[in-house]
């Protein structure tokens, strides 16, 4: 028996190279319009499953779909808000957290320096 695995390639990086981190924050508000239910501004189960091929996610079961609606939900309310999505394609983005995780110590390195 066959098994199916969804793939997914990181380009958050890649973006935020070449964007910068408004440029990638505009990014992925427009990644959240795209996907969002107009109606309720909030990216449901169902507008995610009926807007996700735009952004080349076709290929995902409705199980994965409600896993990923799952991961973001903070607030438990069943759909993502803006932030909510943001936060979540920056956890689903391991090399863009590292790079943070890197740039957040420098900053405290660096604020710590200045107190000694």
């Amino acid at each position: 028996m066959a098994s199916s695995s969804s793939h997914f390639e990181d380009f958050l990086p890649l973006m935020a190279n070449k964007l910068g981190g408004d440029g990638l924050i505009g990014e992925l508000c427009n990644g959240f319009n795209l996907l969002v239910d107009s109606e309720k501004g909030v990216i449901t189960f169902d507008s995610l499953k009926k807007n996700s091929a735009l952004l080349g996610l076709q290929g995902l079961s409705d199980d994965d779909l409600r896993c990923m609606l799952r991961e973001g939900d903070f607030d438990g309310d069943g759909a993502l808000n803006q932030m909510e999505f943001c936060v979540l394609m920056f956890r689903l983005s391991p090399e863009l957290m590292e790079e943070s995780q890197f740039l957040f110590d420098e900053a405290l390195l660096q604020e710590f320096k200045h107190y000694c």
